[in-house]
C-alpha cells in the first residue's frame, strides 16, 4: 500500500514523503490516526502543489535573510558594562543586550537569531554569529567596553 505521510514517523519517513507500507500497518495504524493519506492521484497532485508553495516561500525568506545579512555584516556594536577585577563584568552580555544594541544602530533582529554558545563575561572584541535563515549566517563585530 502506498501512502503519503502527514507527519514524521521514526524509521518510516518524513512528512510529505511517498512510502510503501504493509496493508495492515497502513489500514490499522496510519490511516485511522491521520498520520498518512492514501496515495491517490488527487492527493499526489495536492502534495506536489504544497511542496511548490513551500519551496517558493522558503526562497523568498532566504532572499530576505541574505539582504538583511548584507546590511548587518557592516555593523560594529559597542556595549558598555561595569567591570570588576581582572576585567570581568558584573553580570554578562546576553543575546537580548546585543539585539538592543543592533536595534540602536538601525537594524532590528530577533534575539533568537543570535547564536551565543555562552554569555560574554569579559571585556574584549567578539564576533557574534546571527543565524537569519537555515542557510544564511551573518556575523557582527561586538566590542565590550568598561563604563
Amino acid at each position: 500500500m502506498k501512502v503519503i505521510l502527514r507527519e514524521d514517523i521514526e524509521n518510516l519517513g518524513k512528512s510529505g514523503e511517498l512510502v510503501t507500507v504493509k496493508d495492515g500497518f497502513g489500514r490499522n495504524f496510519l490511516l485511522p490516526r491521520k498520520k498518512a493519506v492514501l496515495a491517490s492521484e488527487q492527493n499526489l497532485r495536492q502534495l506536489e502543489h504544497e511542496k511548490a508553495v513551500i519551496a517558493a516561500r522558503n526562497a523568498k525568506l532566504k532572499g530576505a535573510a541574505e539582504e538583511q545579512a548584507k546590511k548587518i555584516g557592516a555593523i560594529k556594536v559597542a556595549i558598555k558594562r561595569r567591570v570588576g577585577d581582572q576585567d570581568k563584568l558584573f553580570g554578562s552580555v546576553t543575546a537580548l543586550d546585543i539585539a538592543e544594541a543592533v536595534a540602536a544602530e538601525g537594524q532590528s533582529i530577533d534575539r533568537r537569531h543570535i547564536h551565543l554558545p555562552e554569555p560574554i563575561k569579559a571585556l574584549g572584541n567578539y564576533e557574534v554569529e546571527l543565524r537569519l535563515h537555515r542557510d544564511v549566517v551573518a556575523k557582527i563585530k561586538l566590542e565590550v567596553l568598561p563604563e
